[in-house]
């Protein structure tokens, strides 16, 4: 793990009203919480869409047609180039999808945006669910990075 200063530069847009929405500082604050001691230098971008540009992206990429709450896409970069500040990704989360969820679940709004934005970040530095021990072990970071800012977990069934 690398600990000490990182430099994180996170741009967040949005493709929607920004009414009801969480602030690009709160993003910022929660990707930063998920980077934390794991990566030193990085640039992410995170995009807030409605259901429409989900769908599409996720049909794209994914060949799944429907809107999902949040989909990772790591960094790229042609054989050969190389960066002062590497890329992580990019983040699409998904509005309409998270607040049906957050209502559903029973969860604080924001709460949900943080766990989707750290969950999101993970996947960009290479933690998966794709068997049991994996899911358990992100899950576990999940909850121990949201209670280091005062958020419940996520999985509680309570």
């Amino acid at each position: 793990m690398t600990r000490g200063p990182i430099q994180f530069d996170v741009s967040v847009s949005y493709g929607l009203p920004r009414t009801g929405l969480p602030a690009s500082v709160s993003f910022k604050r929660w990707a930063a919480a998920a980077a934390w001691g794991r990566i030193r230098k990085a640039d992410l971008a995170i995009r807030v869409v409605d259901s429409k540009e989900a769908r599409s992206l996720n049909r794209h990429y994914r060949g799944k047609d429907y809107a999902t709450n949040v989909l990772s896409f790591p960094a790229e970069l042609p054989e050969g180039v190389s960066l002062n500040i590497p890329i992580l990704g990019d983040l699409v989360i998904c509005a309409p999808v998270v607040a049906r969820e957050a209502k559903e679940q029973g969860k604080l709004l924001a709460a949900h945006y943080a766990h989707l934005t750290i969950h999101g970040v993970l996947h960009l530095l290479g933690l998966d669910h794709e068997d049991d021990r994996e899911a358990e072990a992100m899950e576990l970071l999940e909850r121990q990075i949201l209670a280091g800012m005062g958020i419940d977990d996520p999985y509680s069934e309570d």
